[in-house]
């Protein structure tokens, strides 16, 4: 397996997650997002404390697909800054990584 595993996090409005997913899945830009609704965010937004009821997208891809997945989440996400955060996969098991490389081979 040459291409590393990532796990991407990115809140997004609930409204927006099932169109998002779907997205970067048919691009071949994620092997697979889990939604996970009704997550409370508090957060610091122009000097003030804010809440939010988000839904938590867990976006699995490769690290040679990242660029590309973070251009396209910018641009389908209604957020002036969505939260994108990339985080490595230390150790996985092989099929699932194998099926990982498989699906977000362009």
């Amino acid at each position: 397996m040459s291409r590393e595993a990532l796990i991407v996090f990115c809140t997004c409005p609930e409204g927006d997650a099932h169109r998002i997913a779907s997205a970067l899945v048919n691009e071949r830009l994620a092997a697979c997002v889990n939604r996970l609704p009704a997550a409370e965010s508090v957060y610091r937004w122009r000097g003030r404390v804010e809440t939010a009821t988000e839904t938590l997208l867990i976006i699995k891809t490769t690290t040679d697909r990242y660029d590309e997945l973070e251009r396209r989440l910018r641009a389908l996400h209604p957020y002036e800054v969505p939260e994108i955060l990339a985080i490595p996969v230390v150790h996985g098991s092989p099929p699932y990584r194998q099926w990982l490389e498989d699906a977000t081979r362009a």
